[in-house]
């Protein structure tokens, strides 16, 4: 059978993969934190015909002669841009400017992620709201020393360490109206997260406020974030090739800072996808006209045995 049948079969399988990515990115447009994929396609092993030969002192030498046999698909790869920004004015959003993913816990292990759709659950637990998995962060270790009724509590941070270290296992807990640690007067108020991703209480007694750095958010990155295995749920896992996570706090060692109240959109170029796919549909029609036409090729050597 002819070559070129086989060669546009591979054609017409490779395609077929490109626009199975180009719709998945399509349909996550608006899938907060999604990262768009491309497919790259590669030369198969060709068929030798004649090998090369050197030159001599009398004749020149000549290049070899090889036919290819198609192609095969070369890589999926992950564009890790950064996405739009969307203002939602809830206080738990949160979106990495710059490199990073939030780190959570799902019980079992860590996953990574670029969604800061985060919530707290009955027990004042930070999560993600899709699964519940425990946002992890660093925990304060300052000092309190409680006030009174005359004078205002004093927080003193440890300035050798100021935070826990690794990231709290347990997750960042707290609740409204709880109070500071051996004080029934100082409850918390209010908190507020900044771009430095500490989480900061106000604590009041009716009188007197205080405030407190009470934890801080934890950011993952990795040497090679292309490499990272999708999970499902805007999640990413460790991979052979993606390297270890190296968690750290936010802004250090070119890491991203927070932004509060605001998530990361899709980084999916519509105006980009839309090219893609007419590339991808006119590649799809060529190699099924090499189909067409190698039958037809085909048909007359049949025709050839009737006459």
């Amino acid at each position: 059978m002819m070559r070129s049948l086989y060669s546009a079969i591979t054609g017409l399988k490779n395609h077929q993969t490109s626009m199975d990515i180009i719709g998945n990115n399509i349909a996550n447009v608006n899938t907060a934190g999604y990262k768009r994929q491309r497919a790259s396609f590669a030369t198969m092993l060709g068929q030798q015909i004649r090998g090369a030969s050197a030159p001599t002192t009398t004749m020149g030498g000549t290049n070899g002669v090889s036919i290819g046999l198609g192609s095969i698909l070369g890589s999926v790869d992950k564009v890790m841009g950064q996405g739009s920004s969307q203002y939602t004015g809830k206080a738990t959003d949160m979106m990495i400017q710059g490199e990073g993913m939030f780190v959570l816990n799902t019980g079992t292990n860590n996953v990574y992620t670029r969604v800061g759709n985060f919530d707290f659950d009955k027990d004042g637990t930070l999560i993600n709201v899709g699964t519940g998995a425990k946002v992890q962060g660093y925990t304060s270790v300052c000092a309190v020393t409680a006030g009174n009724a005359t004078t205002a509590a004093v927080v003193t941070p440890d300035a050798a360490n100021p935070w826990g270290n690794p990231p709290v296992p347990n997750g960042i807990k707290f609740k409204l109206g709880e109070t500071l640690t051996g004080d029934t007067d100082y409850t918390l108020s209010s908190y507020s997260i900044g771009q430095d991703g500490v989480v900061t209480g106000v604590y009041s007694d009716g009188i007197y406020s205080v405030t407190k750095a009470m934890f801080k958010i934890a950011i993952a990155t990795f040497p090679n974030p292309g490499g990272l295995t999708a999970e499902g749920n805007n999640y990413y896992s460790e991979s052979n090739n993606s390297g270890p996570a190296a968690i750290d706090s936010p802004g250090a060692k070119g890491r991203g800072m927070i932004i509060p109240n605001y998530l990361e959109m899709s980084n999916v170029d519509l105006s980009q996808e839309f090219t893609d796919m007419i590339v991808t549909q006119r590649g799809f029609q060529a190699n099924s006209r090499v189909i067409t036409v190698s039958d037809t090729l085909l048909q007359e050597l049949i025709d050839l045995k009737r006459n």
